[in-house]
C-alpha cells in the first residue's frame, strides 16, 4: 500500500568563524586539553560573534540547505526551528528566518526539546508532510549555547559550542515499504522527573533572567546510554532491522564516550558512526544536522543508504529517527 514519505532533498550548515580551543579555555578555568579530550573527545568549539544571534546562524544553514536541494525558498510552506537559545522570548526565531528568506506563506514556529530538538522537529515536520498539511519543509537546529554558559564552571563551559544545521524535506509518494526514500519511522520520549539533572537555572516565567546551564554529568551519561538504546530498540522492533542493517549512525554529538557506548550497545561498528564532537563540541539541537551536512558534503552518506539519528536532551527528552537517504 502506497504512502506519503518525507524525502530529504538537501542539507546545509553554518559554523561561526571564531574557534575556541581547549588551550584557550585552560586560560579561563582550571582545566587542560588533556583533561577535556580524555573525558569528552572535544578539541575545539565554534563561538558566535556578538552580531550573530541564533536566527543568523539558522538562516545561513537554511540557505545552504536550499541551495543543496536546488529548491527555491518560494516553495517552502513550513519552517521548524529547534532551539533552546532563541533570539527573543517571542516572536519565534523561525518567523525571523521565514521573513529573511522572503517567505510569506505557510507556518513557521520554534520547537524546544533541547539536544533532542532536531529529532523532535523532524518528527513533527514528517507528520505535517505525510498528512498533506504541508508540501516542503525546512527543519533547522540552531543554537548559541555560549550565551547561557557559566564560563567559570569548568564542568559545563568546556562542553558546548554554537552552530546551525538544516535539512529540506518534501512530501513524496512511496510504496509503503522500507525501500522507500525518506523518513521511515520516528520515536520521541520525555520524562520530566529528571529536570534537575540538566537544566538552565533561569527563565522569564521564573527568575526573569536568562540563567546558566547546570548539569550533573555522571547522571546524564548514565541515563543517555540507556535511553538512547531504548528508543532505537523500538525502531528495530518496528522495522525488523538491526544495527547491522544501518549504513550510518549519526548520534547527538554530546560526548565521545556516550557515542561509543551507545554504538557498541546497538551493535554498530565504529566505522559507520559519524563523529563531529571533536571539532564542534556539543551544539545541542544543531549537532545532528551539522553532522548530517558534513557527512553528506564529504560523500560518506550516499543515496539509498539507511541513516539512523538519535539524541537525548535536558528534561529529559530523547528520540530517534530512521531515514533512507
Amino acid at each position: 500500500m502506497s504512502r506519503m514519505r518525507s524525502v530529504l532533498r538537501g542539507c546545509g550548515s553554518y559554523l561561526p568563524a571564531r574557534i575556541m580551543t581547549n588551550a584557550e579555555l585552560a586560560e579561563k578555568v582550571d582545566t587542560s586539553d588533556e583533561w577535556i579530550v580524555q573525558r569528552t573527545g572535544i578539541h575545539a568549539r565554534h563561538i558566535a560573534a556578538d552580531d550573530e544571534p541564533t536566527s543568523t546562524l539558522g538562516l545561513k544553514a537554511a540557505q545552504a540547505a536550499l541551495a543543496d536541494a536546488g529548491i527555491p525558498a518560494s516553495e517552502v510552506d513550513l519552517i521548524i526551528v529547534a532551539t533552546a537559545t532563541p533570539d527573543h522570548t517571542f516572536p519565534a526565531t523561525a518567523t525571523q528566518i521565514q521573513a529573511a528568506l522572503g517567505i510569506t506563506q505557510g507556518a513557521a514556529f520554534d520547537l524546544q526539546a533541547v539536544c533532542s530538538g532536531f529529532v523532535f522537529a523532524l518528527a513533527t515536520a514528517d507528520k505535517f508532510l505525510t498528512s498533506g498539511a504541508a508540501r516542503t519543509a525546512i527543519v533547522i537546529g540552531a543554537e548559541t549555547f555560549s550565551r547561557i554558559l557559566d564560563w567559570e564552571d569548568r564542568a559545563t563551559c568546556v562542553l558546548f559550542g554554537d552552530g546551525a544545521g538544516a535539512v529540506v524535506l518534501q512530501a513524496e509518494e512511496g510504496a509503503g515499504t522500507l525501500a522507500d526514500r525518506g523518513v521511515l519511522t520516528t520515536h520521541v520520549r520525555s520524562d520530566g522527573r529528571y529536570m534537575n539533572k540538566l537544566y538552565v537555572d533561569g527563565g522569564p516565567g521564573s527568575t526573569k533572567t536568562v540563567g546558566f546551564l547546570r548539569m550533573e554529568g555522571r547522571e546524564v551519561f548514565k541515563h543517555a546510554v540507556v535511553n538512547l538504546a531504548d528508543t532505537v530498540r523500538h525502531t528495530f522492533e518496528e522495522t525488523g532491522l538491526s544495527g547491522a542493517d544501518i549504513d550510518w549512525f549519526v548520534p547527538h554529538q554530546a560526548n565521545r564516550r556516550i557515542i561509543d557506548a551507545t554504538a557498541h550497545k546497538l551493535g554498530i561498528s565504529e566505522d559507520r558512526v559519524v563523529v563531529t564532537v571533536g571539532q564542534h563540541g556539543n551544539t545541542s539541537a544543531a549537532s545532528i544536522p551539522l553532522a548530517l551536512a558534513q557527512a553528506h558534503m564529504d560523500g560518506r552518506i550516499k543515496p539509498g543508504q539507511l541513516v539512523l539519528i538519535e539524541a537525548m536532551g535536558g528534561g529529559f527528552t530523547w528520540g530517534s529517527a530512521l531515514i533512507r537517504w
